[in-house]
Formats: C-alpha cells, sequence, structure tokens
C-alpha cells in the first residue's frame, strides 16, 4: 500500500509542478509579448490622448503620420492577445486603446455645431436633390392616393368609414355646422398639449414607416404612401359635400404644406433605397444600398425637423388664425420656404 501511495504521490505532484510550470510560462510570455511592444502602445495612448483634449495642432507631423501605422499594430496585437489567452488584464486594456484609436482615425472629423452648420448651410438640400426621381415617385403616389380616395367614397360612403378612423364626427352625413365646427372655434385648446400629440400622429408614424419600409425595394412604401393620402381624399370629399372645401383647404395648410412635404420626402428616401437595392447597377448590392442608405438617412434628419416645425405650426399658429385666409398665407409662405430652401438656395458650388 505505501509503494502505491508514494507513486500516486509523485504523480500529484509531478502534475502540480507540471501546472505550475506552465502558469509561469505563460506570465513570462505575457511580460514578453507586453515588453516587445509596450513603447508602441504607450505612445499610440499619448496621440490619443491629445487627440481627444482638443489638442490636435500640438502634434507634430511624425506622430500624425505614425497614427494609422500604430492603430494598426495594436488591433493586430490585440488579436494575437486574444488567440494566445494572454494576461486578461493586458486584454481590456488594449480593447480600450484600440476603440479610442479607431475612433481617431476613422471617427467624424467635425463636430455636433460644425456638422449641424453644414447640414443647414446646405447639406441637407443637396442630398434632397440627389433623389430628385425619387421625390417625383412619390409625387405621383401621393397624388394618385389623394384621387383614388375620393373616387372611392364619392361611388360609395361606406369607404370613409374603412379609410377614416372610427368615433369621429367628421363622417358622411354630418352636418355643414358640425363639419364647420372642427375648422374654427379651438383657439382655446392647450397648444402644448396639441403638439405632444402631433409629434405622435398619424402622420409622424408614416413617414418613419415608409422609410423603414423602403427596403422591401420600395413596394411598402410606395402602398404607405397611397393609402395616407387616400385618407386626404376621402376628407376632402367629405367637406366639399359641404361647400367647405376652401375652408378644410385653409385648415389643412397651416401645418399641412409642411408635414405633406416632410412625407413626401420620407417616402422618396425610402424609395431611394429600395430603388437602390433592386437596381444596384455595376455596383455590388450591399455597396449600392449603403451608399442611398448614408444620403436617405441624411434626407430623414430633415425631414424629423419638418415633422416638428409641423408640429408647432398646428399646436400654435393653427389655433392662433381662426380665419381661412390668414391659414392659406402661411400654408403658402411654408411651402415656398421649403421649396426655396431645399431646391433653390445653393451655398457655393
Amino acid at each position: 500500500m505505501s509503494a502505491l501511495g508514494d507513486k500516486l504521490a509523485g504523480w500529484l505532484g509531478r502534475g502540480a509542478a507540471e501546472d505550475a510550470a506552465r502558469v509561469e510560462e505563460a506570465a513570462l510570455r505575457s511580460d514578453r509579448f507586453r515588453l516587445e511592444r509596450e513603447g508602441d502602445w504607450k505612445r499610440l495612448e499619448q496621440i490619443v490622448g491629445q487627440i481627444e483634449r482638443g489638442r490636435l495642432k500640438r502634434l507634430s507631423d511624425e506622430d500624425l503620420l505614425a497614427l494609422p501605422g500604430l492603430y494598426r499594430m495594436t488591433a493586430s496585437a490585440l488579436s494575437i492577445a486574444r488567440e494566445t489567452s494572454l494576461d486578461q488584464a493586458l486584454i481590456d486594456w488594449l480593447e480600450t486603446l484600440t476603440q479610442r484609436a479607431w475612433f481617431a482615425v476613422y471617427g467624424p472629423r467635425a463636430g455636433l455645431g460644425r456638422w449641424l452648420r453644414s447640414f443647414l448651410g446646405g447639406g441637407w438640400g443637396r442630398a434632397v436633390r440627389s433623389i430628385g426621381p425619387d421625390i417625383l415617385i412619390a409625387l405621383l403616389a401621393m397624388v394618385v392616393g389623394t384621387v383614388v380616395g375620393w373616387l372611392l367614397v364619392s361611388s360609395n360612403p361606406d369607404w370613409f368609414y374603412a379609410l377614416m378612423p372610427s368615433g369621429d364626427e367628421r363622417q358622411p352625413g354630418a352636418s355643414r355646422e358640425v363639419l364647420e365646427r372642427t375648422l374654427f372655434g379651438n383657439a382655446g385648446q392647450d397648444g402644448l398639449s396639441v403638439f405632444a400629440a402631433m409629434l405622435f400622429s398619424n402622420n409622424a408614424q408614416v413617414s418613419i414607416l415608409a422609410f423603414a419600409l423602403g427596403f422591401a425595394c420600395g413596394v411598402p412604401t410606395l402602398l404607405l404612401l397611397v393609402h395616407n393620402t387616400a385618407m386626404l381624399g376621402a376628407l376632402l370629399w367629405l367637406y366639399h359635400g359641404q361647400g367647405l372645401t376652401f375652408e378644410l383647404v385653409g385648415w389643412l395648410s397651416v401645418h399641412g404644406t409642411t408635414e405633406l412635404f416632410a412625407i413626401l420626402l420620407a417616402g422618396a428616401a425610402g424609395l431611394h433605397v429600395g430603388r437602390a437595392i433592386a437596381f444596384p447597377g455595376n455596383r455590388a448590392l450591399l455597396d449600392a444600398a449603403a451608399e442611398a442608405g448614408r444620403r436617405a438617412a441624411l434626407v430623414m434628419t430633415g425631414v424629423v425637423l419638418m415633422l416638428i416645425v409641423a408640429a408647432m405650426l398646428e399646436a400654435f399658429a393653427r389655433q392662433l388664425l381662426d380665419a381661412t385666409m390668414p391659414r392659406l398665407v402661411v400654408g403658402a409662405f411654408m411651402l415656398v420656404f421649403w421649396i426655396g430652401y431645399l431646391f433653390v438656395w445653393r451655398r457655393g458650388k
């Protein structure tokens, strides 16, 4: 028994010794790996720190030229450290340094203020003009939808209930007085509550969906535009029956010229992405979709601003202006402003 015990002890002892040797070897390998490259890592950390603190002009030309190479070397070292299971603390530090260096090398070159000036100073308009064919297609779909909505309810008023939300007093058979009451006499409403409701209204959701569904070759976007403007056609038919077409157009124009313009641009942005996916041309599909997506995203940033402006107009301007002509003036002014700003005005070449 003692001989067997001695053998077991020897085996266990050798195993423990081997484990200790492997741990020591791994530690030495990690230290050696770090010592060979630590100088470059420290230099990269110093350069990145200067850039993060906004001291780019204090960096020497040698440091700026070395930055991309140091970043790639550090990223390669991180990959090696992960594969060889080196010290976890070293891996964590390299991951953080690599992420910071990535933003220094590939991150945006302009701050928020500079980007905003560029966006409002012509960048948004250039993006909108670059999707001109898609804007024309979206506009045609919205016109067709309005006409289809009018024709459907005029042929069968039951279509009105299928197109418009239920529970509203605006429905076939309503008297002129009831319909007129929905257009005027609302100056006492709380503007802030109307503003909040407008931000989450049907048209704001349509704008977002029209863009988001564009990836399916633009087909859902077209259907959504047609359906949404069919509601407008049904509403026009209803008020036209009571001789209130002019008043309804004035009521809608205050915020509608901005809101419908935003929907038009959102639909065009979705169509632009869908058209790039359906017809990538000589480019790879992913490259075409990525390029169209960047351009469409810039347009959608402006659409969000337009929806906010539309919400403010509906919440305050339409309540303060309780007559048709002033409403038409505001609506026409906003339409001319958006067309001029996005399609006519140029800043520089």
